[in-house]
């Protein structure tokens, strides 16, 4: 039987608008401080210190059991926090797996110990995550993984490559999809995860510079690494079921369309007052081309919000909402694509510099990054695949 796709119109609580009250003024008071200056894509943007700060304001893990060092609140709350440090173009990339899958996952599957040792200190701000799914002759296809564990006395020997992890080079910790059994007809049977701490013997890190130069990626080498039965996620073979529900958490939230934010919000200053040079004053701004321009780049964005605030909703209520999780990475990594070229060309007409000032700063960050979104977390024509399947299509 096909699936509908349901999104359903979400509300955000007056307690998660006081939050974003709260979250701004931080902000603010952070930017006057000079802690950090505002990127573009900027959860690809890592500062410890600026994470520790988040933690000490209660702001990670913040919807997990306070036991674990969480503040029970809910993830709506959660999600204004999101959109609020994205839109400022805050450098979030140090906790940003952890806080976002990584709690979830353990708190979901792990055992208690593991709960125990690792949850807190990411709730701190402490410890931080990469996430081991992608190989070089796999990509977007997970089942197609090469790295196996092997049973040994006490736990598992990993051997293999992970690719694309982001900051795993700063990272204390890495979630690992492995096969821990031969493959079979059903391709995703036989694969687990293993919770591997990245400063175990037979590890190395080898650098992915971007087309910009710098190093967030990595290829991640595993040399019959230990890991011991302490440190599985779940149950041996339920990788495949574990790693589907940890990719709604990933591909739903606002960054698969904030990221580029700051570049349209530091656009629309100069672009008014350009406007107000170039047009009557007693014409409606509304008739400008370029205010319709920019128009429909903000319509795009409200509707991308409402769907992922929609799914952030549901998951709340324990939803599983794979399907509508990857029609809003497919939309909103298109829309990623879609705004840098856009703002340049309206810049462009309004006779706006390209490269002086915030704007020229945060779009030329973007121009180099946004070939990258929609490619990371599952690329789009794979994502397609899974809705067909799961509208019953193929």
């Amino acid at each position: 039987m096909s699936q509908r796709f349901l999104f359903p119109h979400e509300r955000l609580p007056e307690v998660a608008e006081t939050l974003r009250v709260e979250v701004r003024a931080f902000l603010r008071d952070e930017l006057a401080a000079g802690s950090f200056v505002p990127g573009s894509d900027s959860w690809m943007n890592a500062s410890p210190e600026f994470s520790r700060k988040l933690g000490r304001a209660g702001w990670l893990g913040m919807t997990w059991p306070k036991q674990y060092g969480g503040a029970e609140r809910s993830s709506l709350e959660r999600y204004v926090l999101t959109e609020e440090l994205l839109s400022a173009g805050a450098p979030v990339g140090a906790h940003w797996i952890s806080d976002r899958q990584t709690g979830p996952m353990l708190l979901r599957y792990g055992t208690e110990e593991q709960r125990m040792r690792f949850m807190p200190a990411i709730a701190r701000g402490e410890c931080y995550f990469a996430i081991g799914m992608s190989e070089p002759d796999a990509g977007s296809d997970l089942a197609a993984v090469r790295t196996r564990a092997d049973r040994v006395d006490g736990g598992w020997r990993l051997t293999g490559r992970k690719v694309w992890s982001s900051f795993a080079h700063e990272a204390h910790c890495m979630i690992v999809l492995c096969r821990t059994s031969p493959k079979e007809e059903n391709r995703h049977a036989g694969l687990s995860q293993l919770l591997v701490e990245l400063d175990a013997p037979g590890i190395e890190m080898r650098p992915i510079l971007n087309l910009a130069g710098h190093h967030h990626f990595n290829e991640v080498v595993f040399d019959e690494v230990f890991v011991p039965d302490t440190r599985v996620v779940g149950e041996i073979g339920d990788g495949w079921k574990q790693v589907v529900s940890e990719l709604a958490y990933e591909r739903s939230g606002p960054e698969r369309f904030l990221s580029y934010y700051p570049v349209l919000a530091s656009l629309l200053g100069p672009l008014a007052a350009q406007i107000g040079q170039t047009n009557n004053p007693t014409q409606n701004l509304a008739d400008s081309p370029l205010t319709t321009a920019v128009g429909a780049l903000v319509t795009q964005l409200a509707t991308l919000r409402q769907m992922s605030l929609s799914i952030a909703g549901r998951l709340q209520a324990g939803a599983s909402l794979e399907i509508e999780a990857a029609v809003v990475k497919d939309l909103g990594t298109r829309f990623e694509r879609l705004l840098p070229e856009q703002a340049r060309l309206i810049a462009a007409s309004a006779g706006i510099s390209l490269h002086d000032g915030e704007f020229g700063r945060l779009l030329a960050e973007a121009v180099l990054r946004a070939p990258s979104s929609t490619l990371r977390g599952g690329t789009n024509e794979i994502l397609r695949g899974a809705i067909a399947r799961g509208l019953g299509l193929r």
